[in-house]
């Protein structure tokens, strides 16, 4: 991860939306213990593989286009059973002007990291991050998303058309300046699903709330 990127997401890890005092009462209060933070600590250990040996070319080299990665899989579509949340998601990377991930402005729409994995990957998380809630737009996708538990189920649609199954295993609050981000968006460790949103009390004085809402999922 670069540095800029690394920027990037603890910019997005301190909120978009401009909200209401009102909302705090309706979302932001009495948060839900934690759940699962061991199993979702150790998805993102990855066990390191030993150092391949160092190829001498036997001709020189000379610049050329480097080969075509497998083709990425984005999200398209996030369904949540529990939550009654059928989403479209998009595909967003950083905003060059404010250098902070760039969630859809629409609250009933999410964000996938396009700089991550995508949902055909064996290692990683796939990073999807959305609204709880707008002044002007009302609730957001990720509204309820701190009622999810484990063993609750949700059902990811790739471009590909294919509908992948996952399973909650974890359920975490984090103050925005402690989330640690290396974890939620690497690129290694076991295949999860990473869904972000805001949540905690809602601080008037900077239009955001204090905290943030982070459920790993794992394929079912």
């Amino acid at each position: 991860m670069t540095v800029r990127n690394r920027g990037a997401l603890a910019a997005m890890a301190a909120g978009v939306a401009a909200l209401t005092v009102a909302t705090l009462v309706a979302c932001g209060s009495q948060p839900a213990d934690d759940v699962g933070t061991e199993e979702a600590t150790a998805l993102a250990s990855a066990t390191p593989s030993p150092p391949a040996a160092a190829a001498v070319p036997s001709v020189p080299v000379t610049t050329g286009e480097l080969p075509a990665d497998a083709a990425t899989v984005p999200p398209v579509r996030l369904v949540i059973p529990q939550l009654d949340v059928t989403a479209t998601v998009n595909a967003v990377g950083i905003n060059e002007r404010t250098n902070e991930f760039e969630v859809p402005p629409s609250v009933d729409q999410i964000g996938w990291y396009r700089y991550g994995p995508g949902l055909e990957a064996d290692a990683g998380s796939v990073v999807i991050a959305g609204h709880v809630d707008s002044a002007k737009q009302g609730k957001g996708a990720f509204f309820r998303l701190r009622e999810l538990d484990q063993g609750d189920t949700l059902t990811a649609t790739g471009s590909d058309g294919r509908a992948r199954q996952y399973r909650v295993v974890a359920r975490e609050e984090y103050a925005k300046s402690k989330i640690p981000l290396d974890r939620y968006f690497a690129r290694d460790g076991k295949p999860r699903l990473t869904l972000i949103t805001c949540g905690g009390p809602f601080d008037a004085a900077t239009r955001r709330y204090r905290d943030n809402i982070v459920v790993t999922a794992v394929p079912a």
